[in-house]
C-alpha cells in the first residue's frame, strides 16, 4: 500500500528522533517511511516506549501491541561520556554520532555535548580502546517520559544537518577524484621511457612545463625521463652558447698534464666500450653493467 507523505511526516513527528537505528533502519526517518509504507510494525521503537507505541496505534487507527523486544527494551534515558585518559582521538566515534554530539580532532582529546547527546549508543561500538561509556541520566522515567517533544525537534534537525553534510563532503571528494582523472588522462603514456623532441624544436620553456606520466611502479623509466629532459636542456643551452661564438672556458688553454690525464681517461673509456655522448646516462635498466671479467680485458 502506497502512503501519503503526510502519514509518513506524522509518524516521524511522533518517534524520538534518537536516531538510534534500533528499529532495523537507519533512522526515525526511514522507518516512518516503513510504517507508512506496511514493511515495519509499529512497536519496534524501545526509546519511545510503550507510550511511544500508544501513539502511533492511534494515529493509525490500531490497538495498542507490546514493544518488540527483538528491538530493545525500555530503559532509562543513558548519555555518552568519554574517558579523557583512554581516548586516543580516533573519530571513530564521531562518525558514529548521528547528531554531531561528538567534537575533536583527529589524535586529540574527544568530548560528548551532553545536552546534544540522545543515547543511541551508536559510538560505544566503534571505539576501539573502549573508552565511552554509557551513564543514565533519569533514574526512573523511560520512554517519552524522559525525552521530551523538544529535544526531539533540536535531535531531528541536527541529524538532517549532519545528512547535508556528509552529502556536500562525499559530492567533493567525487569531484577531487574526476579532476584527478581527468588531470591523468590528458597526460600523455609513457610505455618504457620518456621520448623528447629534438634539441633543435625543444625550448627551455617547454621543458619546463612538459608534463610526465609513466606507469605505475616505473620509477626507474621516470628517472630516465627526468634525466633525458636534463640533458636535452644542457645540449640545447651549449648550442645557443656555441652559435654565440661562446665556449667553455674550462676546454681551452689546459695545461700539458691535464690534456694527457683527458687523453688517457679517453683511451680507457673507448677499450671499455664506453659511450663518450651524455645519452650513457639513460642506458636501458635491462642492460647488464660491465664485470669485473669485461673490464680486465
Amino acid at each position: 500500500m502506497n502512503a501519503s507523505p503526510s502519514l509518513s511526516d506524522q509518524i516521524n513527528d511522533l518517534l524520538p528522533q534518537t536516531q538510534c537505528t534500533k528499529c532495523g533502519y537507519g533512522g526515525c526517518r526511514p522507518y516512518a517511511d516503513a510504517i507508512a509504507n506496511g514493511t515495519a510494525n509499529y512497536n519496534q521503537c524501545p526509546p519511545g516506549g510503550q507510550q511511544g507505541v500508544a501513539r502511533l496505534a492511534s494515529l493509525l487507527n490500531k490497538p495498542i501491541i507490546p514493544l518488540n523486544p527483538i528491538n530493545g527494551v525500555e530503559r532509562v534515558r543513558l548519555r555518552a561520556v568519554i574517558d579523557e585518559t583512554l581516548c586516543i582521538g580516533c573519530t571513530l566515534c564521531m562518525k558514529a554520532c548521528p547528531v554531531d554530539a561528538i567534537v575533536g580532532a583527529p589524535k586529540q582529546l574527544h568530548t560528548v555535548l551532553l545536552d546534544w547527546c540522545t543515547g543511541c549508543d551508536l559510538c560505544v561500538s566503534p571505539c576501539p580502546v573502549n573508552c565511552i561509556e554509557m551513564i543514565p541520566v533519569t533514574t526512573i522515567a523511560t520512554g517519552w517520559d524522559a525525552w521530551s517533544p523538544q529535544q526531539a525537534v533540536l535531535a531531528r534537525r541536527r541529524h538532517e544537518q549532519r545528512n547535508i553534510r556528509l552529502i556536500k563532503e562525499q559530492d567533493k571528494a567525487q569531484y577531487r577524484a574526476s579532476a584527478r582523472r581527468a588531470m591523468l588522462a590528458q597526460m600523455p603514456l609513457l610505455a618504457s621511457e620518456y621520448t623528447l623532441p629534438s634539441a633543435t624544436t625543444i625550448s627551455t620553456r617547454s621543458l619546463d612545463t612538459m608534463p610526465i606520466a609513466l606507469p605505475k611502479k616505473h620509477a626507474v623509466a621516470r628517472k630516465k625521463a627526468i634525466i633525458k629532459m636534463a640533458l636535452a636542456r644542457t645540449r640545447k643551452k651549449k648550442e645557443e652558447l656555441a652559435a654565440q661564438g661562446i665556449v667553455p672556458g674550462n676546454t681551452s688553454d689546459l695545461s700539458p698534464a691535464i690534456q694527457a690525464k683527458i687523453d688517457l681517461i679517453e683511451a680507457r673509456r673507448q677499450r671499455l666500450g664506453c659511450v663518450r655522448d651524455e645519452d650513457s646516462l639513460v642506458q636501458s635498466e635491462e642492460e647488464p653493467p660491465l664485470s669485473s671479467q669485461s673490464i680486465q680485458k
